[in-house]
């Protein structure tokens, strides 16, 4: 019989998508003063994977990431979801987004993401959230799996990832 043992602590990223000139500081705000200190904010991404959000938020969406110095037990994924939706209620306009909050976990196997949205290969959580591997590290690199949406199957999504998994693993060895 194995032993239950606490989870190891992992980085928390969040891919923020949003189209209004100016606003990004303000959500580097809004974020580190709800998650902590960033140790990693990406430049500004063109988001051209898909329309799906551009009755809400219009043209010319951008995606950037941003990583939290403080690691985080992943059992919290839910909690942080819901605090994140939380977020882009508060800038809603008229009853449509302007920002998307996509969090997750990072650790050395693996890249997970929170969602609302239920199927096959998700994992309920609670409270209406679920957690979806979304990338596998194996053989040095990200790999992606049947579900993985196109954006996060890029090369520069991947990349900027594994950026951000370097500063995991330094993070793990000053823990240690």
């Amino acid at each position: 019989m194995g032993l239950a043992l606490d989870f190891e602590k992992e980085k928390l990223i969040i891919g923020v998508l949003y189209s209004t000139q100016g606003l990004k500081n303000k959500l580097v705000e809004v974020l580190t003063a709800e998650f902590g200190m960033a140790d990693y904010i990406s430049d500004d991404l063109d988001f051209n994977f898909t329309d799906y959000y551009n009755s809400e938020m219009g043209d010319g969406i951008k995606r950037f990431f941003i990583s939290f110095s403080n690691l985080t037990d992943p059992a919290r994924l839910a909690e942080i979801k819901i605090i994140t939706n939380s977020l882009e209620q508060k800038f809603t306009t008229e009853g449509d987004r302007k920002v998307n909050l996509d969090p997750g976990m990072l650790s050395i196997e693996r890249f997970m993401l929170a969602t609302t949205k239920n199927n096959g290969h998700r994992i309920p959580l609670h409270s209406g959230i679920y957690a979806e591997v979304t990338l596998m590290f194996v053989s040095r690199k990200f790999q992606p799996l049947p579900w993985t949406y196109a954006d996060y199957r890029s090369d520069e999504y991947q990349r900027i990832l594994g950026e951000i998994r370097k500063k995991y693993k330094e993070d793990l060895k000053q823990q240690r």
